[in-house]
């Protein structure tokens, strides 16, 4: 019997269809829920302890709407110890590209409030494609580090998560710029990524060691806190590691930001010149500046500052090795790196720390298409059984390895004492130096003018009548003959000997010669530096 349609049972099914707003609702209920990360409470305890979120610190250091995130729905495989169905937002870390000043960056920011910030598979994973990225695109890799260290639940698989990123680490090295925040714990294995980076910049509440005070507690019975074992002090004054100190989120971000306006995004560009309107004038202030005797001290710096644009400095690990100055500047807009003995501090000698120093910032500089400039004023390299037994050959052997490789423009200036092999190692002509100048205070020779009397005329001392009178006759006779940059400047080893007021003027004409200069050297896979 045929079925009235009119009468018959209406047989669909009485589901209601999900709609497109229903699932945009959807997602934007998770991407709002992933976003909270650990949660309200967590994030007040964050602040409470004077630290920014995750978000907020990437919010802080870009420009304004301009990240974009991406592996916002990444989730982590693990099965084990309470892990199954476990969720973390992000998986306790934020990673994304943005623009600074205009140009494309690669971050990832360690969120603490999600389980620590601990780093597992999907967290690494996750770091080490905006790492590819960086170097796909030719950009810079910025990591702000705030975590508990590897997921301890997830076993091997956060171990090898954290290989990976060392590797990716060194692949970006000399290719892209690569700067790690510390706003947090760093410790354990991922203290390592940093210390592949080129700068590291930690605030005064985060802690970066290798191994805590408990297990150094364990094994040693040594009783340390987490600040002295692993703070900003310690690890810049006393081990080198961290580069630049910032009282808390907002100023190492700041500063993360000034570190990048001096540096191209990759090696295969220059750095970005600013716009300039400065007046070349000669600075008769300077012709005072430097003490003609050669044993009162200095600070260096007031010299670096009137040189530079706006008498603009940005100093590079302050506290380590202070007898040596490194940093940033501008001449007419475009960045230079400074490398400059100081005088102030043990007066300007080279020992191990201080030629690791410069050994670094050169060769960071070279990578990156950076001229460098050099001033020279120091008596020699230290003296001394520990430095002898601490490697001072190696290390010093760093210094003439890095200014011989480098191949960018090369300016030196020697301001006053340049001694022995000290002199050769602060660049001088025949290790590649474009161009030496010497100011007239310059003394360049093997040692001082009382050191060298005392080696070549001592029977000639010891038979002189007036013995302190013979001796102050021969250091004055020394230092006429050698002390002086006119011996140098007639061996070609000085390029020019200038008043200090005329300085900045040729600084910018000879980097303006120099802009354009290509140097070949033999092909070969890498040259050995002394480690």
């Amino acid at each position: 019997m045929a079925v009235n349609s009119a009468t018959a049972p209406d047989l669909k099914p009485l589901i209601k269809e999900p709609s497109s707003h229903d699932k945009i609702a959807e997602l934007r209920a998770k991407k709002k829920e992933i976003k909270r990360g650990g949660g309200h409470l967590r994030l007040e305890k964050q602040h409470a302890s004077g630290k920014l979120g995750a978000r907020e610190r990437l919010e802080e250091l870009v420009d304004g709407g301009s990240f974009q995130e991406v592996g916002l729905f990444a989730k982590h495989r693990a099965t084990y110890f309470g892990m199954s169905g476990k969720e973390l937002a992000a998986d306790g870390v934020v990673t994304g590209c943005a623009t600074i000043d205009g140009r494309l960056v690669h971050l990832a920011s360690q969120d603490f409030t999600v389980a620590g910030g601990a780093a597992g598979e999907a967290h690494c994973t996750k770091i080490v494609e905006m790492m590819q990225l960086s170097l796909k695109t030719g950009s810079p890799f910025v990591f702000i580090n705030d975590s508990g260290g590897a997921r301890v639940q997830e076993g091997i698989d956060s171990l090898a998560g954290y290989a990976r990123v060392f590797y990716n680490n060194v692949m970006l090295s000399g290719i892209v710029p690569q700067i790690s925040i510390i706003c947090g714990p760093c410790a354990g294995g991922a203290a390592y990524s940093p210390a592949l980076t080129d700068f590291i910049i930690q605030t005064k509440r985060a802690q970066l060691f290798i191994t805590g005070p408990q297990v150094i507690k364990q094994v040693t019975g040594e009783v340390v806190t987490p600040d002295d074992l692993g703070g900003p002090a310690t690890q810049m004054n006393r081990s080198g590691v961290v580069h630049l100190i910032a009282e808390d989120d907002a100023g190492a971000l700041a500063l993360c930001r000034r570190v990048l306006s001096f540096l191209p995004s990759n090696n295969l560009e220059d750095p970005p010149r600013l716009p300039y309107n400065l007046a070349i004038e000669d600075d008769p202030e300077l012709n005072e500046i430097v003490p003609a005797e050669p044993k009162v001290a200095y600070d260096v710096r007031k010299v670096l500052k009137r040189l530079l644009d706006y008498q603009d400095f940005f100093e590079i690990q302050p506290g380590f090795a202070a007898h040596v100055v490194i940093g940033f500047g501008r001449i007419q807009g475009r960045p230079v790196g400074v490398v400059a003995n100081q005088p102030w501090v043990l007066a300007g000698v080279l020992d191990i720390n201080s030629s690791d120093k410069v050994a670094w910032f050169v060769r960071f500089c070279n990578a990156f298409n950076i001229p460098l400039l050099t001033f020279v004023d120091t008596p020699g390299f230290l003296p001394g059984v520990d430095q002898e037994h601490g490697g001072i050959i190696r290390h010093g052997a760093k210094i003439l390895f890095a200014y011989s490789a480098a191949t960018v423009p090369k300016i030196t200036v020697v301001l006053r004492k340049a001694y022995g092999g000290a002199y050769i190692a602060m660049c001088c002509k025949n290790l590649g130096a474009d161009r030496v100048i010497a100011w007239p205070t310059a003394e360049i020779a093997v040692m001082g003018a009382e050191g060298a009397v005392e080696i070549v005329f001592r029977h000639e001392i010891d038979v002189a009548e007036d013995k302190a009178g013979r001796r102050a006759e021969l250091i004055e006779d020394y230092r006429n003959t050698f002390a002086n940059p006119y011996v140098a400047a007639s061996r070609q080893l000085v390029d020019d000997i200038i008043e200090p007021a005329e300085t900045r003027k040729y600084l910018v004409r000879t980097l303006d010669a120099l802009h354009t200069k290509r140097e070949l050297r033999p092909p070969k896979k890498h040259g050995l530096i002394p480690l």
